[in-house]
């Protein structure tokens, strides 16, 4: 009885963690497919991000005098942000994604 036991929990955790696997290469290739998509725009203009993306839910000033325009969706119920960083040429030179998908 023992050994069938152990045998069950050998199988149980080996299940688990292969799933976790699964998990995590997915949730990479979600990730990687984003930042593809979002790198296009660096050192493209404000106006070239507006005409794909339409205008910014919010805008600011950053610390290093930067304009962040930030753009909000909810998909399934999930809230999705993305902030792009403009230098003062209104050129994007960064990004960043969180929770989309």
């Amino acid at each position: 009885m023992h050994k069938i036991k152990l045998l069950f929990l050998i199988c149980f955790l080996s299940f688990f963690l292969i799933s976790c696997q699964t998990v995590k290469e997915k949730t990479d290739a979600i990730v990687e497919k984003e930042n593809k998509k979002l790198s296009k725009y660096i050192g493209k203009t404000s106006a070239e991000l507006k005409i794909d993306l339409g205008n910014p839910d919010e805008n600011y000033i950053n610390a290093e005098g930067n304009l962040e325009l930030i753009y909000k969706t909810k998909k399934y119920g999930i809230s999705c942000e993305r902030k792009f960083e403009l230098n003062s040429n209104s050129k994007i030179i960064g990004f960043v994604s969180n929770g989309c998908f």
